[in-house]
């Protein structure tokens, strides 16, 4: 809300209406006197002027600046009394500027009664993302969990044979017969869903969360990307240098130290430091990135035999690889 120009013409900038046009009251009134004292040096000399005409140089003179005198005097005082009055305008000026603040702080102070409609879209926006995001965080813990509940609770089925002996269903059932896991599948799971729209992203996660062997690193990437998150560190935001493929398989087949050096392309020093004082002071972070270190060893080992440089150079752009290579570089894995 910007402030209307108030009675003296001043706005919430501090600029002033024009002056007023014309001569000043104050200089008129000094010309009156001005003439008014030489006419009557004139009259004075005009009529005791033969008096003066045998005076000294001296009383000339003096003479004179008592004619000039007064004048000086009177414009003085005009200039002092249009000094005075400038600062009254100025004080006055100020004054109101202040006033004008103020009034336009207590209302942006106040509650708005009225609503930018761009910036209600823009917040209609980001809840609608935030319950995205929610919902897609829950249908992952869901299947998750559901997961982990057949894993731990396998159903138990009797039969009965020919001869009435109930026997247990130890036979492979049609989940263990499973059609195995794609490398694309397996990539598209570790780099974990886009958003709650990213239908091929779920999809690849619960076919990855079937495989014991995967499903274990996927769980332990997603326990490390939360513990990360709540330090403000995001995979997206990490741009690290991309190393070769031949220095994956390197350190695929057991090589470490600065052989593999390049794999630690994380460059983002406050991630870096946040992530090296979470591993010494918090224990539970420790266990977690230690455990999600050997897992990341033990499904990539397998997979980079049967994988292509490509596979590997994508699977490398993984979320779950960018938090390798965070923790690797942390822990000292590269070095």
């Amino acid at each position: 809300m910007v402030p209307k120009d108030n009675d003296h013409g001043l706005t919430l900038s501090g600029k002033t209406r024009p002056r007023r046009q014309g001569v000043d009251p104050s200089d008129m009134i000094a010309a009156l006197l001005t003439a008014l004292w030489l006419g009557g040096c004139v009259l004075f000399f005009a009529v005791l002027g033969e008096g003066l005409t045998d005076q000294g140089a001296a009383n000339l003179v003096v003479t004179v600046l008592a004619v000039i005198l007064p004048v000086a005097v009177i414009w003085l005082a005009t200039s002092a009394a249009r000094s005075a009055r400038v600062m009254r305008e100025e004080t006055e000026r100020l004054q109101n500027t202040i006033d004008a603040m103020r009034q336009n702080y207590l209302t942006q102070s106040l509650p708005h009664t009225t609503h930018d409609p761009a910036v209600e879209a823009k917040i209609a926006q980001l809840e609608e993302a935030q319950k995205q995001t929610e919902q897609a965080m829950a249908t992952f813990s869901t299947t998750r969990e559901l997961v982990q509940r057949e894993a731990t609770q396998p159903t138990v089925v009797k039969t009965i044979d020919g001869e009435g002996q109930a026997s247990l269903a130890l036979d492979p059932q049609p989940s263990d017969e499973a059609e195995p896991l794609s490398t694309d599948e397996m990539i598209r799971a570790l780099h974990f869903p886009e958003d709650a729209e990213d239908v091929e992203g779920f999809r690849a996660l619960r076919r990855a969360l079937k495989d014991r062997k995967i499903a274990g690193l996927v769980q332990a990437a997603q326990d490390v990307l939360t513990l990360l998150s709540q330090d403000g560190i995001y995979m997206d935001d990490l741009r690290p240098d991309r190393a070769r493929p031949d220095i994956w398989r390197r350190f695929a087949r057991g090589q470490r130290g600065r052989e593999v050096a390049a794999l630690g392309g994380i460059r983002d020093r406050s991630s870096l430091a946040l992530t090296n004082g979470r591993m010494k002071s918090d224990p539970v972070f420790r266990d977690a990135g230690l455990h999600f270190l050997r897992r990341f060893d033990e499904v990539f080992e397998a997979f980079e035999e049967t994988a292509s440089d490509e596979d590997i150079a994508r699977f490398s752009a993984t979320r779950t690889a960018r938090a390798f290579m965070l923790l690797g570089r942390v822990t000292g894995t590269f070095s």
